[in-house]
């Protein structure tokens, strides 16, 4: 049974840094594309960046490239998203995912196969 737990959440000043992790269970994901996505209340969930399990080749939302970096350790079988320099409107629940690559690199939430339950992001002005 495939399971992504989220950490690394909490409260913070604008301008902060903060590092969520991902840990993933349950099989290999060699041919998987591991993601974060973000929502607000009362909005659709945002592609924030993803990056291949295998090659390692990213890809970040434009509004976030800069600001948030996405890796992954391979002996530990975690995603990270590195976040800088946290604005305000960054405030969100943020979830892990997952998606075969044969899939495509599509961003909508419906392009991923597995999901986190979220871990909150809040960041005070």
């Amino acid at each position: 049974q495939v399971q992504l737990v989220e950490s690394g959440g909490g409260l913070l000043q604008a301008g902060g840094s903060l590092r969520l992790a991902c840990a993933a269970f349950g099989r290999s994901f060699g041919d998987y594309r591991m993601a974060w996505l973000r929502q607000v209340p009362g909005k659709e969930r945002e592609f924030v960046a993803s990056i291949t399990w295998s090659g390692g080749s990213t890809y970040y939302a434009d509004s976030l490239k800069g600001r948030f970096t996405i890796s992954r350790d391979y002996a530990k079988n975690t995603v990270y998203l590195q976040m800088n320099s946290l604005k305000p409107e960054d405030t969100a629940v943020y979830y892990c995912a997952a998606a075969r690559l044969v899939r495509g690199g599509g961003t909508s939430p419906e392009s991923f196969d597995y999901w986190g339950q979220g871990t909150q992001v809040t960041v005070s002005s």
